[in-house]
């Protein structure tokens, strides 16, 4: 564009447009070095436009971001364990490039299933042609199907159960309290399960963390198979069969915990580095973390005293739409306190199966 073309536009709209050569580094204010990485590289020099620009940007900055000392929040939506986000998700975690995981509770219990029984997973790419009644027929064989992919409950679900019943019983006989994720984690430190032989287990995330011992966050625990088998120990109604075992809900800690676990994480964490915000779809695992920032600085008014995030990038295909919170913009989030006007916010609208990998392969410098 040349100058004369330029100078007709007003000095606001005129900061955003950059020669369209340079436009890979989109709203960056960092001068970042092109990478000699075969994957990398080819990304620089591809992914230019739309969704795969943004992409780009988005991993430039949070390789940047990581690079000077920052620090990362990766939240995980829908069934991205059972579709294998552990062979990236894991490396990053290995490599200390993620510092803290919101998962659902079906995401953090899913990564599990694929350690042990990985082999009994199937496949069906075709999945939008089922019939109802073929369904059904998969439900009577035990095949849970998640969009394309069916997870075995026999083989994973069933063998776990009883090695967490046995914990839970243990902490109430105690009078003990714990996290989810901590009676999940003594399945590794206690050797209770064995992966799958045909599981590589360098591609099981909630293993990574374990060995990191970075914190995951689950809100609405419940909300999850193994919740709701949990759930379903704790209720005494008058539905409760005769001689069923009894929990006390007592022996879970809740989201309320979780959520002072994250008070306490963010401001000690945040001393000496900003942190930054990866939304892998959306729902409760992003809306639940990001909100943590505002509760400091209002509710627990801590004005003055609060980093804000230090960027926010999200990948994902809800419309911004109904007060949706998964759609919702970084734009948005300004209004609620969640983001700073100087906070750098991209939104990608796209698949995180096909997103994200990019970003993996950018931030490992692959």
């Amino acid at each position: 564009m040349n100058k004369s073309t330029l100078n007709k536009l007003s000095p606001g709209l005129k900061k955003l447009i950059v020669p369209d050569d340079t436009k890979a580094k989109g709203t960056l204010s960092v001068n970042v070095k092109k990478s000699s990485a075969p994957i990398s590289k080819f990304a620089e020099r591809t992914l230019m436009h739309c969704n795969g620009g943004s992409t780009l940007q988005a991993a430039l900055w949070l390789k940047e971001h990581l690079k000077n000392g920052g620090k990362l929040v990766v939240t995980l939506a829908g069934a991205l364990s059972s579709f294998q986000v552990g062979v990236m998700l894991a490396e990053l975690i290995r490599q200390n490039k993620v510092h803290l995981v919101s998962a659902t509770g079906a995401n953090h219990e899913e990564s599990y299933y694929r350690y042990v029984a990985h082999s009994h997973y199937a496949n069906i790419p075709r999945y939008t042609e089922l019939t109802p009644h073929q369904e059904a027929e998969l439900r009577d064989a035990g095949l849970r199907r998640i969009t394309d992919t069916f997870l075995p409950e026999d083989e994973s679900v069933r063998i776990m159960e009883p090695h967490l019943l046995k914990m839970w019983q243990e902490a109430q006989m105690k009078g003990e309290k714990y996290f989810p994720h901590e009676y999940f984690r003594r399945l590794f430190k206690e050797k209770l399960i064995k992966p799958d032989p045909k599981a590589n287990p360098d591609d099981c995330w909630v293993l990574a963390a374990y060995e990191k011992n970075i914190p995951i966050v689950i809100p609405g625990f419940e909300d999850s198979t193994m919740g709701n088998i949990f759930s379903s120990y704790v209720y005494n109604g008058p539905h409760k069969q005769k001689g069923d075992t009894v929990l006390d809900g007592n022996i879970m800690k809740n989201g309320l915990e979780y959520f002072h676990l994250m008070y306490d994480w963010y401001m000690k964490e945040s001393k000496n580095a900003p942190i930054a915000f990866l939304q892998l779809g959306g729902g409760i695992s992003a809306d639940f973390p990001i909100c943590v920032v505002p509760s400091l600085k209002h509710d627990l008014k801590l004005h003055g005293k609060v980093r804000d995030w230090a960027g926010f990038i999200e990948i994902g295909s809800s419309p911004m739409s109904y007060g949706s919170y998964s759609g919702a913009g970084g734009k948005e989030k300004i209004t609620w306190d969640k983001l700073s006007t100087e906070s750098y916010y991209q939104i990608i609208q796209s698949d995180v199966t096909v997103a994200f990998p990019w970003i993996a392969a950018v931030l490992l410098d692959l």
